[in-house]
């Protein structure tokens, strides 16, 4: 599994039309170091550290900016919305998320090829399988 690059990532934005802000980069940048899905909360821990009194409304504009942009994926883990680098989508695939690390593992197989004679007749545009619970490092 291939996560987005940093530089892919500001390209897109710069394509889009988007203003580069040291904010963003670095929000980008925190993404880039972790392993697996984060919360709106461990991204405002990291940048308080740069950015005093950075507000909640800061973090979730650019984070809603971003997955709107296809450059973060999101998962909703104990009611708590959680993002990470979005993955390179040249192969298919589908994501065990640790509940408590948010690491990722991919899936290769894909169980909707298994399912499509129970949707005869409809048209599906997309589609998205996750697999919870403990990773190794956490069992």
């Amino acid at each position: 599994m291939i996560e987005m690059q940093l530089n892919q990532a500001l390209s897109i934005l710069k394509n889009e039309g988007y203003k580069y802000t040291e904010k963003r980069e670095d929000i980008l940048s925190f993404f880039n170091q972790v392993d697996g899905y984060r919360t709106a909360s461990d991204l405002l821990n990291h940048l308080n550290q740069k950015y005093q009194g950075i507000s909640y409304d800061t973090i979730y504009r650019n984070l809603h900016l971003f997955h709107d942009l296809s450059i973060l994926e999101t998962t909703e883990l104990d009611g708590e919305k959680h993002f990470r680098l979005s993955c390179d989508h040249d192969e298919h695939h589908h994501h065990f998320i640790c509940k408590s690390c948010g690491k990722t593992k991919a899936i290769k197989s894909c169980p909707m090829n298994q399912l499509k004679q129970d949707f005869d007749g409809y048209f599906i545009e997309n589609h998205k399988f996750e697999i919870y619970g403990l990773c190794p490092s956490c069992h």
